[in-house]
């Protein structure tokens, strides 16, 4: 009986893949590169083993393991996630990309090598391992030092720009066109698709799934979402992209719901098995010989790497405000080739657009510094400190001075908040508007004209139609209001403000009128089109404008639930799960200050109370006026009832030492508004990063934070210095009423 080589090939590659990796995963070293080796044992180049038959089938099985590695990357991946990443983050990583592409491509000149070999050279040189980064911070035991939060920021940075490198690589190496307007025009090719399948991804699979979600199960689940991934690659080559980045593309939508985590799950084998025989083809391609050819290539690359990253990295982080040891931690983390290396390099194979060379040159290069990685992190404090002695001391008083300064925080004032705002409403419906013109040209009109017999009818309904599914984006895009508080303050704080407002508002109406009249002009002649925008424009502000704001804010409604709706099932979560979350055994007890109580008269900056007991004091009551989380100046009188909060054992303590009257809840003491209430630092209360003191949420919540959840840790009363971070649980004792209103607003 025959037995296809494919299958004989298969059970080749995953034999040795198993292995080795099991030998990788006994000497502690990164499961890619014991791939890459697996690879060369069965490969062409080493007669010692049996080599596989079927090449090309081979190839086809790791360009569908490239498709799965980067569905897995987007589901990985989240747009808020990517806003989270700060600007210590996006200024690092921007540095460190465009130092290390052109330092690479120059270095490529300067070796003799030719223009697409030197270009893909930096852009393979532009990316660093994830994998290999996670694993040196959890050897060393640092993964919770604060630098590593910069380096995985930077990490999503350098995913997404050396994922769209590989769509301008693509694109220069199949139409062979370097000029600038082209590259620009790619450029705004590729942010229009990505905005389009973004938008209309958000705004249609969560709702999809959430209505078939009770007859989805494990396997249904995984089906339909390997579907959408394969349906999306096969949109994105369909308008000239790649595969790679329409499975991404697809994974960072599915990660937008609540299905992402579980889709994780269920791809991970997929992607582990298409992953492996991907990795082992690619150290198929090793050619032993060609690597002693090119040693010095890949020494010259390997010190580039090294010395290149660190520096850039180094100089973006200061830039970016960090201080000096910082900075020093997250270059030298950096100095590395990630796992993308080798997909540019295999993309420049297959395009056929590198020579042959540069292939091993990436791999020997990506060997050398995964090994190097520990080291270069380990040693990363012993630099700093020689740094630190022989940088002049004026250099390093300026540095730090500018990196205070880098990091205060400053509000942003209305006409940013405006703008931005004018930003987002323009290009947004735009983006939407100009989509749905290229799908009533090439599609919807054709199709009309097609089948009613009067092409002057034929074109008028295409209008129509296209009208139609526009109105509500032109509305929006003409009339919707923009943050009217900050508008209304511009306007009415001065007269010369009404001028630039004036001309913002025309610019939107134009854009309007130019996108409507775009539409009418790919069926009728210039004049009659302006002509009939027009009047268009005039019926639908005028006869229909109340009907499309309605159904414009229902759009928005549906769009804004599904990108919010991971958050909000988070945040029921967190709710359903308060009452456990109060982990220090603490309680809120009212106490009665007795008239001859020795804290009468005294502020309470003098009686340290928690300093000395390890409580905190949330509101005092005196008589019928309540004074929410009472400032460090503020005395105690007789019979005011203090809400003191701290474990029983603290509330004891201060009870038996000062002899002061506890009493207990009852309705007609109590103040109902008075209460311990949690919220979650996340994008919307811009508390990441500021201190507890510096955050004024004492002032604007008239709260007082008596507790943090920070993963596994807890903190009771935290000091005022505390810094908030990302998914902090804050708990808050005052004015209830207020701590919501803080929680629900937006930045």
């Amino acid at each position: 009986m025959h037995l296809p080589s494919l299958i004989i090939d298969l059970a080749l590659i995953l034999g040795a893949a198993g292995v080795i990796t099991l030998l990788f995963k006994r000497l502690k070293q990164p499961m890619v590169l014991g791939y890459i080796i697996a690879g060369f044992i069965v490969g062409p180049n080493f007669r010692l083993f049996p080599t596989i038959a079927d090449a090309e089938g081979i190839k086809t099985w790791s360009e569908i393991g490239v498709i799965f590695l980067l569905f897995s990357l987007g589901l990985e991946f989240s747009f808020k996630k990517l806003m989270r990443v700060g600007g210590t983050a996006t200024i690092t990583a921007f540095v460190e990309i465009a130092f290390i592409t052109v330092a690479g491509y120059f270095t490529g000149q300067l070796m003799g090598w030719g223009f697409m070999d030197s270009l893909f050279l930096g852009g393979l040189l532009a990316s660093s391992s994830t994998t290999i980064i996670i694993r040196a911070f959890e050897e060393l035991g640092i993964k919770k030092k604060p630098f590593t939060k910069i380096v995985f920021g930077v990490l999503v940075i350098e995913d997404i720009v050396v994922i769209l490198m590989m769509v301008l690589l693509s694109t220069m190496a199949v139409s062979r066109e370097f000029e600038g307007t082209e590259m620009l025009f790619t450029i705004g090719k590729l942010m229009f698709f990505l905005a389009v399948w973004f938008l209309a991804g958000i705004f249609l699979l969560p709702t999809a799934l959430k209505k078939i979600e009770r007859y989805l199960n494990g396997e249904t689940l995984l089906i339909l979402s390997i579907a959408l991934c394969l349906g999306m690659v096969i949109l994105a080559t369909k308008v000239g992209f790649s595969a790679e980045l329409g499975a991404f593309i697809m994974g960072s939508i599915i990660a937008e719901t609540t299905s992402s985590e579980k889709v994780e799950h269920l791809i991970q084998p997929v992607k582990d098995l298409f992953g492996a025989i991907f990795f082992v083809s690619v150290g198929m391609l090793i050619n032993p010989e060609m690597i002693v050819e090119y040693r010095w290539p890949v020494l010259w690359i390997t010190l580039l790497t090294l010395t290149g990253k660190f520096f850039s990295t180094t100089l973006g982080a200061l830039l970016s405000g960090q201080p000096l040891k910082q900075a020093v931690q997250v270059g030298m983390s950096m100095a590395q080739v990630g796992e993308f290396a080798f997909i540019i390099a295999t993309l420049g194979l297959t395009l056929g657009v590198t020579s042959s060379f540069l292939f091993p040159v990436a791999v020997g290069v990506s060997a050398i510094t995964t090994f190097t990685t520990p080291y270069m992190i380990k040693f990363s404090v012993p630099l700093y400190n020689w740094l630190e002695k022989i940088i002049p001391e004026r250099w390093m008083n300026a540095l730090n001075r500018y990196s205070a300064s880098s990091q205060t925080l400053q509000a942003e004032s209305d006409w940013r908040i405006v703008l931005r705002s004018y930003v987002r409403v323009i290009i947004l419906n735009s983006v939407i508007i100009l989509a749905i013109i290229l799908l009533n040209t090439y599609y919807i009109g054709p199709f009309v004209i097609k089948y009613v017999k009067n092409l002057f009818f034929a074109e008028m309904l295409s209008v129509v139609i296209g009208i139609a599914m526009m109105s509500p984006f032109i509305w929006a895009l003409m009339v919707k209001k923009i943050s009217s508080n900050s508008y209304k303050a511009l306007w009415l704080d001065s007269k010369y403000n009404h001028g630039p407002l004036v001309v913002v508002e025309v610019v939107r109406n134009v854009v309007a009128v130019l996108l409507v009249g775009f539409l009418v002009n790919q069926y009728f002649p210039f004049w009659p089109a302006l002509l009939g925008t027009a009047v268009i424009l005039g019926c639908v502000l005028l006869v229909l404008r109340s009907q499309l704001q309605k159904y414009y804010n229902r759009i928005e409604s549906r769009f804004l639930t599904n990108l919010n709706a991971r958050e909000t099932a988070d945040a029921d979560a967190h709710k359903a799960k308060a009452a456990d979350l109060l982990p220090w055994d603490a309680q809120v007890s009212e106490i009665e200050i007795d008239p001859w109580s020795t804290l009468v008269d005294k502020p309470l900056i003098d009686l340290q109370l928690r300093e000395k007991y390890g409580i905190n004091v949330g509101a005092i009551k005196r008589g019928n006026v309540t004074i929410y989380a009472p400032t460090r100046d503020e005395k105690l009188f007789p019979h005011d009832i203090l809400t003191a909060i701290g474990t029983e054992a603290q509330l004891e303590e201060f009870n038996r030492v000062v002899n002061t009257l506890n009493v207990e809840r009852s309705d007609d003491v109590a103040d109902e508004n008075i209460g311990l209430t949690s919220i979650v630092v996340d994008e919307h209360n811009g508390l990441k990063g500021q201190t507890i003191r510096g955050s004024g949420i004492r002032e604007k919540t008239q709260a007082l934070v008596v507790g943090i959840a920070r993963g596994g840790e807890k903190m009771l009363n935290p000091a005022s210095e505390t810094p908030f971070e990302w998914e902090d649980v804050i708990w808050l004792v005052g004015n209830r009423k207020k701590i919501l209103e803080f929680s629900r607003s937006k930045d």
